[in-house]
């Protein structure tokens, strides 16, 4: 009877514990939990890690730009900051603008940077770093990177000068000074940068680690100049200042670093002096260090639990964990001590904050597209997809607006719920129109394909934005400049999107020919045998899905590259998808003529017939949907036009327009 009445005990705290969670009262106390290293107590186990942000000037001293990034995730209330590298020497950064501790000029204005960080709450430790063989000092100062052995990076071009023992010495000298400096401007530990292909890593991997002096050989030799660093870090900053190492603990390499040699070197350096290991991955393979959404969530958490079981100072989980339910679990399996919510902190600064307060479906989660935080094509700055504001945090504040507006926005994709919530939040009246049963757009159908599911957390947070702030949306209307001129707002913004094109080749209403938006949505049927027209981001997708949904796929691209109109890294993964689903490529390709069992190539200036195929699916790209602006010539009101309707271009893009409009109307 007793155990029956403990069943039922546990039954209804399971039963409470599922409710409060889903009316968003649950309490993550895992995350939440402080922890002590050394003498410095963070708040919490989620840590923003070291991202290039490219903020800082040429000269190495830091910018307000890069102060004002960092302050909104202090104000966001995560425990811990570890800013990126700052560099040991004038020529040992990977890029030209990152911020420097190689001298004493630069300890007040990082002083200042850090007493700024403390009064909004957080903990901030500085990253110190040797870019090693993957330094632009040839491009910047015309001397040649340096390495243990010269072997060239996959990453540059040039070879490095093979470092002598003096030399190396030197180094170690440098990076005990760098800390002292970080210590001396008031930050609260420093992270050596031990992974990635840098240097330190490059001495430790066999792979590219080729001496046969005491630096090199055997595991112990290899590790030998990390020790010392760590040991001559140690000696500079006194035993209460904390220490952190960031390693790789894998390489996916042929001839790199296994766990269990990384475990034996990670025991050396704990031994040596440091405090909380930072367990990353990866060498100049810079898709495996920066996962995409097509990476699983956690996805290099068990090298973490590996380093657990031979330490016994605290250790970082990394590896896209961009939810603080994943956070959470993770604390509570005892993979990790603490997790790395880098991206996660781009995305959304508040994420602590509004976890804690129950606002869960008010968190912003980062997508993993990789497109503003990588290569953004529009600043060489950080920025973000889903939040706009990074990198701009000062200039883009969202402030009330002296005179209230009636703002109509047409079209209900991504850019017109960008527009909507900022002029809402800037306290305009504003009313959302849509011609379907819902919002999105043709985003809908961008979630669809393999690894993108997370970008359907985009449109989810938009909507639940949309109705805090009191937009008016009108579904299943179709906007005519007559229902315009009736309303007479004093602006309105046209986001009306795009359309596919179609090329005069083919007809949408032949049986086997559809288009790939439809077909990704389930709004019409495809055969086993599908022949995909058109090679860029969309058309290389919707081949991956049907291929790992069991179709045969053949994809046919005019030009020499597939996806080129895809972000570097994710498109990376995408090549490896349609690879490893066998999808069938022909680039430089035309198809001439559908016919009733397939269709005509022209290939290699050859013509050829393609049989079996049951459908075709075209993605050769689309084109502006804009009818309204032109009928709306005598409109008394201002007329905005944005996204796709203005210019087709990617969502990034799109976000980043719209939201540059709300601010200005």
């Amino acid at each position: 009877m007793a155990q029956e009445e403990d069943d039922i005990g546990v039954t209804i705290i399971g039963y409470a514990f599922f409710f409060n969670y889903f009316e968003g009262v649950c309490l993550m106390e895992k995350i939440f939990e402080p922890i002590t290293i050394k003498k410095m107590t963070l708040k919490n186990r989620l840590i923003v890690s070291a991202m290039v942000t490219r903020m800082n000037n040429l000269d190495h001293t830091i910018t307000g730009t890069f102060e004002s990034y960092h302050l909104a995730k202090a104000k966001g209330g995560f425990g811990l900051i570890i800013t990126e590298d700052y560099i040991i020497n004038p020529m040992a950064g990977a890029y030209p603008n990152l911020p420097g501790l190689y001298d004493d000029k630069f300890i007040a204005e990082n002083e200042m940077f850090t007493t700024k960080i403390h009064a909004a709450g957080s903990k901030i430790v500085a990253q110190i770093y040797h870019a090693g063989r993957q330094s632009c000092s040839m491009s910047v100062n015309h001397v040649p990177p340096v390495a243990p052995s010269a072997i060239k990076s996959p990453l540059n071009a040039v070879i490095p000068h093979e470092l002598t023992i003096e030399e190396i010495k030197e180094i170690i000298r440098q990076f005990g000074e760098a800390a002292y400096r970080a210590k001396a401007a008031g930050f609260d530990g420093v992270e050596i940068h031990g992974g990635h292909g840098y240097l330190l890593h490059n001495f430790v991997s066999p792979f590219s680690n080729k001496r046969s002096d005491e630096y090199g050989g055997n595991t112990r030799n290899r590790a030998r100049f990390s020790v010392e660093v760590v040991k001559e870090v140690r000696g500079q900053v006194g035993e209460d200042f904390p220490i952190f190492y960031r390693i790789s603990s894998i390489e996916p390499l042929t001839g790199g670093l296994g766990i269990e040699e990384t475990k034996a070197i990670a025991m050396l350096l704990e031994e040596a002096g440091v405090d909380v290991m930072h367990c990353s991955q990866g060498s100049d393979v810079v898709n495996i260090v920066i996962p995409s959404s097509i990476a699983n969530k956690a996805l290099y958490i068990d090298n973490a639990a590996e380093m657990k079981k031979v330490l016994t100072i605290p250790v970082i989980g990394v590896g896209r964990i961009d939810d603080p339910l994943i956070a959470e679990e993770i604390l509570c399996s005892g993979k990790a001590d603490l997790v790395n919510m880098g991206r996660a902190s781009i995305a959304d600064p508040e994420l602590p904050k509004k976890t804690m307060h129950g606002e869960h479906d008010d968190i912003n989660h980062c997508i993993g597209c990789l497109q503003g935080c990588m290569f953004n094509g529009v600043s060489a700055a950080m920025t973000c997809m889903v939040n706009p504001s990074v990198g701009r945090e000062d200039s883009c504040q969202i402030a009330l607006a002296e005179m209230k507006k009636q703002v109509m926005v047409v079209g209900g994709g991504i850019s017109g719920c960008e527009v909507a919530l900022i002029a809402a939040q800037r306290g305009h009246h504003v009313t959302l129109y849509e011609q379907s049963n819902k919002l999105g757009g043709q985003w809908l159908a961008a979630v669809v394909p393999v690894g993108k599911t997370d970008f359907a957390s985009f449109t989810a947070w938009q909507k639940k934005q949309l109705q805090k702030y009191g937009v008016t949306i009108i579904l299943n209307t179709a906007v005519t400049a007559d229902l315009i001129c009736e309303k007479a707002p004093d602006v309105v913004v046209l986001a009306t999107g795009s359309k596919p094109i179609i090329p005069s080749a083919f007809v949408t209403d032949h049986e086997k020919v559809v288009l790939a938006n439809e077909a990704l949505l389930g709004k019409v049927s495809v055969g086993q045998s599908i022949l995909v027209i058109g090679g860029g981001l969309t058309g290389a997708e919707t081949a991956v899905f049907f291929a790992a949904h069991g179709h045969k796929v053949i994809l046919i691209e005019m030009t020499k590259d597939i996806a080129k109109d895809g972000a570097l890294l994710p498109k990376i993964q995408l090549m490896q998808e349609l690879k490893k689903n066998q999808v069938e490529i022909h680039l430089e390709t035309r198809v001439l003529e559908v016919r009733e069992n397939g269709v005509i190539i022209e290939e290699a200036d050859e013509t050829k017939e393609i049989t079996g195929i049951d459908t075709i699916i075209l993605a050769v790209g689309v084109k502006s949907y804009n009818p309204l602006e032109a009928e709306l010539k005598d409109f008394s009101g201002e007329i905005e036009v944005i996204g796709d309707a203005k210019a087709v271009k990617n969502g990034f893009l799109d976000i980043r327009e719209s939201f540059e409009l709300g601010l200005m109307l």
